[in-house]
């Protein structure tokens, strides 16, 4: 065993072998790329550099393998879709730096891939891997996808690396030209968003330290908390981070902890709260004062949430470990915040894999589960208090369906328009909000502003 263990690390070494196994490992199991990667990151010894460039090529791989895979089948001799995996992903890595990367040269692109595959499958692969990629290389400036004016599903699911079945959606609820601004938006490389910390930090001290170590930024479009950086970089190693002067948090998701708009001394519950940012932010907007129960079902999620609130000097928020249909207490809360679990379609550009891993039959199983949850939070909500219920996703099954369908059975709540708290194309007509990231430049998520009535 020992010695199995020793070959296979050394048969998967450097950044593109590591890159070869944590695609087998995405494409064999259910397991996601940012779990797989994190483990990889933390334990393989591999300079600040190689870690930049392995995280690159995983995302990127993951992120156009639909369109790698259109170029490698046109060239590959059988069905490429049925290769062994190792080979696939040996072809993928080669392929996406060829096409995406140009700090290395081609020839030594192909020379690494057909060892790595001798190594692992023989000469004949080998030779296999050389011939594909070489002459990929050779017409890579005429390469040819379906012609959209004949096959405009199968065009856009080559050219911009979605599934056919979420292609075929979005183009019936968008048209053509927002669903390919949306999967481009989708194909783009991931930004980092620092939420301040309000409870540590003033705005003009948080942009001097960002000034004094040459981070540059773009301001929160909807929300003064948040800082778009332009670059992305290790910031959670920075003393800053350490001390709790921030989080890190995509701008949607605090609009939903804005919509909610808590109060100092109000008694707030976050019925799935785990990892804790949305918590984090209610405290804040509390000025850390009142109470917040946070709940989730993992003990391992709630010890992670308490370091991370004790970090950032939150110390209102008791966590629960129980499971959320589970969850009683004696008094009803004034608000109530429920960020269901979702399909995350919305968070493509940094959850890429998510979008090869769902299908519709996730969603109808979700949405199952929100409705339950969303009826579940709404008996914890006092009379004239809120609730909230909020989403990463953009998929309307998962969102306003879940909404209209509960206060169709539920006419004890109404809906409280998001035009009275926030501004611009961000709110619904029917007063809820769903940002997209092809339109708003964040992650696409929606939430609901809901009043229990005082009978």
């Amino acid at each position: 065993m020992e010695l199995e263990e020793h070959t296979v690390k050394e048969i998967y070494q450097g950044v593109r072998g590591i890159a070869v196994k944590v695609l087998d490992r995405i494409e064999r199991t259910d397991s996601y790329l940012e779990k797989l990667l994190d483990y990889e990151i933390k334990n393989a010894e591999l300079t600040g550099a190689d870690k930049a460039l392995l995280y690159e090529i995983v995302h990127g791989v993951v992120r156009w393998m639909g369109r790698l895979d259109w170029i490698l089948s046109g060239f590959y001799k059988g069905q490429f879709s049925k290769a062994i995996p190792n080979l696939k992903n040996a072809l993928r890595v080669a392929l996406y730096q060829v096409m995406f990367l140009d700090k290395v040269p081609e020839y030594a692109i192909v020379n690494e891939a057909v060892d790595f595959v001798k190594k692992l499958q023989g000469q004949k692969r080998a030779d296999i891997t050389n011939a594909v990629l070489r002459n990929i290389i050779r017409s890579k400036h005429q390469l040819r996808y379906p012609d959209p004016d004949e096959n405009l599903l199968g065009y856009l699911v080559a050219y911009y690396s979605h599934p056919a079945w979420l292609v075929k959606r979005w183009l019936e609820r968008y048209g053509r030209q927002n669903a390919e601004s949306l999967m481009h938006a989708n194909n783009e490389r991931p930004y980092l968003t620092l939420k301040m910390n309000n409870l540590k930090v003033s705005e003009g001290e948080f942009e001097s330290l960002l000034d004094s170590v040459g981070l540059k930024f773009t301001k929160g479009v909807f929300l003064k908390e948040y800082y778009k950086l332009n670059n992305l970089t290790n910031i959670k190693n920075w003393q800053y981070f350490q001390e709790g002067y921030f989080n890190v948090q995509d701008e949607s998701a605090g609009i939903a902890c804005k919509l909610l708009d808590p109060k100092p001394g109000e008694r707030v519950l976050d019925l799935c709260a785990a990892p804790g940012g949305k918590s984090a932010f209610i405290a804040d907007l509390m000025d850390n004062k009142g109470e917040i129960v946070a709940v989730d079902k993992f003990e391992l999620r709630n010890n992670q949430m308490d370091t991370n609130l004790k970090r950032l000097g939150v110390n209102i928020v008791k966590t629960v470990t129980v499971d959320a249909f589970e969850f009683e207490d004696e008094q009803l809360f004034d608000k109530v915040i429920l960020d269901a679990p979702c399909s995350g379609l919305g968070t493509l550009s940094k959850k890429p894999d998510i979008k090869w891993k769902k299908d519709m039959l996730d969603i109808r199983k979700l949405a199952e589960l929100q409705t339950r949850l969303i009826q579940k939070a709404s008996t914890l909500v006092k009379p004239g208090g809120v609730l909230v219920y909020s989403t990463c996703t953009i998929e309307p099954e998962e969102n306003i369906e879940i909404v209209q369908k509960f206060l169709n059975d539920n006419k004890d709540f109404e809906i409280e328009h998001a035009g009275k708290l926030f501004k611009g194309d961000i709110v619904t007509m029917e007063g809820f909000i769903q940002t997209l990231p092809h339109l708003h430049k964040i992650d696409g998520a929606f939430s609901a502003r809901l009043i229990k009535k005082i009978v």
